[in-house]
């Protein structure tokens, strides 16, 4: 039993639980605001009743929804400790989180998730805020390659841009290399309007974005100048050896495979990688393959290599950008033997597809 409060139970297969709360945690830091944490505790234990006197809870139901509830407001606390807040969705996925581990699944606590802090900037701190967030930050800082791989939302690259940072500023490199491959969905760069730079900048815009957030925004220009952070499109890494670096390739699913072994074989010493990607998300050609999707089956087995799988519960954003990721998903699996006939017939057969077909002469 943790330290952080007192409880008892009696046996049987109803339970009771009184947990005893420290005076140094006032009740409304551990119940929200109009008590919006316990609501959400109340609809995550529907078959537990939860009573609150003054700085003690009680909680009745099934033992082993009893001893997640018990161990839930311990972890709650060891997070107040920190001096973090808790919010609604932090105690969402403590709860998911203790589920999941009490089914079997993985057993870290809550609290190791929330409390490990990749960088502060102006009064912000950025954390991983799900078990698989934390794996792939631990998978960074262990290994030399690391993919990310997950849907929109995921933290993916905004984690690995933090890791950059955390990376450059503790001089454990001596530039940041962020790269993307100049691809979306129905545009080319010959379209957009102005010189090179200004047709590349709209793909490159969230890195920018992401440095804003982490960095003093009065030292980027500063930086950039001196080559400490270097923002360009793919193309531009070909032929280059990158040493001392901390090197992030975003959108890597709009590669294709030629440009991922390219990419790879940059790598300088002293070196750290990380490819991030959403494969549910490719504006490629009709016809040409996705790096990342190759790559997987390539590298899977090679050393000093790992691969991150995010899903929609580690999606931070709104709630329901997780349950239109799932939505989609469900879509492609149902209607994914209809749609291959129609995309097969659909699909552009090379550069015939580009060139109007000539009328057909016939001889009389």
């Amino acid at each position: 039993m943790s330290d952080t409060a007192q409880s008892s139970a009696q046996g049987g297969a109803g339970s009771t639980a009184r947990i005893v709360i420290p005076e140094k945690h006032p009740m409304v830091t551990l119940l929200g605001a109009t008590d919006s944490l316990l609501r959400v505790i109340e609809r995550s234990f529907p078959d537990t009743d939860i009573h609150v006197r003054g700085n003690e809870v009680t909680a009745t139901g099934d033992r082993a929804d009893i001893a997640l509830v018990k161990q839930l407001f311990d972890e709650m606390m060891l997070v107040l400790r920190t001096g973090q807040p808790l919010t609604e969705d932090a105690v969402e996925r403590s709860i998911a989180m203790l589920k999941g581990a009490a089914a079997g699944g993985q057993g870290l606590a809550p609290s190791a998730v929330f409390t490990q802090s990749i960088l502060s900037n102006r009064g912000r701190t950025i954390r991983p805020k799900t078990l698989n967030q934390k794996a792939y930050v631990d998978a960074i800082d262990r290994h030399t390659i690391t993919f990310g791989i997950g849907p929109a939302g995921t933290g993916k690259t905004y984690l690995a841009m933090a890791k950059a940072v955390q990376a450059l500023q503790a001089k454990e490199v001596n530039r940041i290399i962020l790269t993307r491959p100049a691809v979306e969905a129905g545009e080319r760069l010959g379209f957009l309007p102005g010189t090179l730079y200004e047709k590349i900048d709209p793909y490159l815009r969230p890195l920018y974005d992401a440095l804003h957030d982490m960095m003093d925004p009065d030292s980027i220009p500063r930086l950039m100048a001196a080559g400490t952070i270097e923002v360009a499109p793919l193309a531009y890494m070909r032929g280059r050896t990158l040493n001392d670096a901390f090197i992030i390739l975003d959108e890597a699913q709009n590669t294709s495979p030629e440009q991922m072994k390219m990419f790879l074989t940059r790598l300088g010493f002293n070196s750290r990688v990380v490819v991030t990607g959403d494969t549910s998300q490719i504006d490629l050609p009709g016809g040409t393959k996705s790096g990342l999707k190759v790559v997987q089956s390539i590298l899977a087995d090679v050393p000093d290599i790992h691969f991150s799988v995010l899903t929609s519960t580690d999606v931070v954003r709104h709630k329901l950008v997780g349950r239109i990721v799932d939505a989609y998903e469900r879509w492609d699996a149902e209607n994914s033997d209809e749609a291959a006939p129609a995309a097969r017939r659909s699909a552009p057969r090379g550069p015939r597809s580009h060139t109007p077909r000539q009328p057909r002469r016939t001889e009389s």
